[in-house]
């Protein structure tokens, strides 16, 4: 038979005669490769008379090379027990090269032809089919994108709508919204309470730069108190989750839970689904709100870089805080969230019978300030962080023992209580603060300092390396001559030096004439200021001896000294 002949045989044959033939045909197609007789028109000839693709008989081809029983039965599957299956191996190398199929294939071939004796490794189709039957979705994009990408394939249980205020949730989130303040583009951080049952926003709180825990308590008041401007939304709550924040678990945030008998659940790490309805609003404040205000982060640019425009005007730090606060309202009493079933969180919160525990604005105050100990009023005032606090109050009570507590980060003013009875005496105001203007010039010289730091930081970290093409050591680049560094190693000795000495350090004075002092000592000396003499006596210095010590007075035959 000609070249061809075996495999165009198969035309038009049932499927059970074509399967018989990809044997005689592969065979064939082996003995024209080895003559270096075999085209691209042998192969699809071959796929057309055996009814299957060109990749399917270039791979028969491949398998038959090395495998007699691949080359006698082309396609056939496998025997039990000898499928390819993904092993922890796989799963190392699938996380090391992030998912990348290829890569791993790769490895793989590496790693059996470095055994001994060689070893056969699987084909990328037949590692890619085993990837898909073995490991599930989540896991192959955990594989690829760690536990967060793996988390969106998972399934999660609602918990049961129960009672308002039996559990809040609460988080900060950064809004990605550049926003002006003070003159300087910043991403407000917003702070809220959520109720679990109701998706009413109980209270909430705006915090220029980054939050502490003085943005949970003031969060926290708001959430807690009940009259206007606050809404019918309030009372103390059952429990509280958190996700493990620092500000949540500071020492005041919980000192002023335990206070009020709220529990505080401190949900593991990573675990954002565990509080999804505080993580719901944090998407849906940016879909619904922040995306449309002016200065978003995140909105498409054109060209290559995302920059903003050089026209664009910022909001305000006041006029995004009350759109937030209308936008807050707007949730509360306007829109229908859907596991509400068509009511709006307040008609939620209305028609819920559980009565409320409410706590008086003042008992509030004074539960949600830091503790720092106690202090005795003097005539100064109080003594505070070595500063003294004065108010009108005052007058008269020096000498009695108060208890004095403060909001975090504001240090302008604390609240004073009595310290037997507890009793609030006061507000106290720092004495001697600096005004407006000194506070601004001071944040401007400390803003020029950090920016002249931070330029000298760069400037020394922007070393440049030699490009090599061979494995050798890294090679700084920017030669210097002897003089020049000779000259900038003296100029650092002479800062260093300068830094250590005192601007307002005296030359000693001269010794009283009648003391002996050496030489070298006597010309450090400040001739103008001589001192006096002790015992009423005059007389020169004696000059130094050879070893340059003071040389020993001599005596004459009267036994006197000279």
């Amino acid at each position: 038979m000609e070249d061809g002949d075996a495999v165009r045989a198969g035309g038009g044959l049932p499927a059970a005669s074509r399967t018989a033939l990809r044997g005689p045909a592969v065979r064939r197609l082996l003995a024209l490769r080895a003559g270096k007789k075999l085209t691209a028109g042998h192969v699809r000839v071959a796929a057309d008379a055996l009814g299957v693709a060109e990749r399917t008989v270039w791979r028969w081809l491949a398998a038959a090379e090395g495998d007699e029983a691949a080359a006698a039965s082309p396609g056939a599957q496998p025997r039990a027990g000898a499928t390819f299956t993904i092993t922890p191996e796989v799963r190392g190398l699938l996380a090391l090269w992030k998912g990348n199929v290829r890569a791993v294939h790769r490895e793989l071939v590496l790693r059996a032809a470095r055994k001994s004796p060689p070893a056969d490794a699987p084909s990328l189709t037949t590692l890619h089919r085993a990837i898909r039957r073995d490991l599930t979705p989540g896991e192959r994009a955990g594989l690829a994108g760690g536990e967060r990408a793996a988390r969106k394939h998972d399934v999660f249980l609602a918990r049961p709508r129960g009672w308002r205020n039996q559990a809040w949730e609460t988080d900060h989130m950064q809004a990605p919204v550049l926003v002006d303040v003070d003159g300087t583009a910043r991403r407000p951080w917003i702070t809220w309470f959520t109720d679990c049952a109701t998706n009413a926003i109980t209270g909430v709180a705006v915090t220029p730069g980054d939050p502490s825990r003085e943005s949970v308590l003031s969060a926290l008041r708001s959430a807690v108190l009940r009259e206007d401007p606050y809404g019918p939304f309030g009372g103390l709550p059952e429990k509280v989750r958190v996700d493990r924040g620092k500000d949540f678990l500071s020492r005041t945030v919980t000192a002023a839970f335990d206070l009020l008998d709220v529990t505080v659940e401190d949900l593991p790490a990573y675990t954002p689904h565990l509080k999804g309805t505080v993580e719901g609003l944090n998407r849906a404040v940016e879909s619904m709100f922040l995306a449309a205000l002016p200065g978003y982060a995140r909105q498409p640019r054109p060209g290559k870089r995302a920059s903003r425009p050089k026209d664009e005007v910022l909001l305000g730090f006041e006029d995004f805080t009350g759109r937030l606060l209308a936008w807050t309202s707007w949730w509360n009493t306007e829109h229908h969230p859907a596991p509400l079933r068509g009511k709006t969180p307040l008609e939620a919160w209305q028609e819920d019978p559980t009565p409320l525990r409410d706590v008086p604005a003042m008992d509030l105050w004074t539960f949600t300030l830091e503790d720092a100990g106690t202090r005795t009023l003097t005539t100064r005032g109080v003594r505070f962080r070595k500063r003294d606090y004065v108010s009108a109050w005052m007058t008269g009570q020096a000498g009695i023992q108060v208890r004095v507590r403060f909001m975090p980060h504001h240090d302008h003013r604390i609240e004073v209580y009595h310290a037997a009875t507890g009793r609030y005496l006061g507000s106290a105001d720092l004495a001697d603060q600096a005004t407006e203007e000194q506070a601004s010039a001071v944040r401007r010289a400390r803003a020029a300092r950090t920016r002249r730091l931070k330029k000298d930081l760069e400037a020394s970290q922007r070393e440049r390396y030699a490009a090599v093409n061979q494995p050798e050591a890294p090679q700084r680049l920017g030669a210097l001559t002897t003089a020049q560094a000779e000259a900038e190693l003296a100029q650092a000795t002479d800062t260093d030096l300068s830094q250590l000495s005192l601007p307002d350090l005296i030359p000693p004075a001269a010794p009283p004439a009648g003391w002996r002092t050496p030489a070298s000592l006597a010309a450090l000396t400040t001739p103008e200021r001589p001192t006096p003499l002790p015992s009423g006596r005059d007389s020169a210095p004696a000059a130094d001896g050879p070893d340059g010590r003071a040389a020993r007075p001599t005596t004459d035959k009267d036994g006197d000294a000279s």
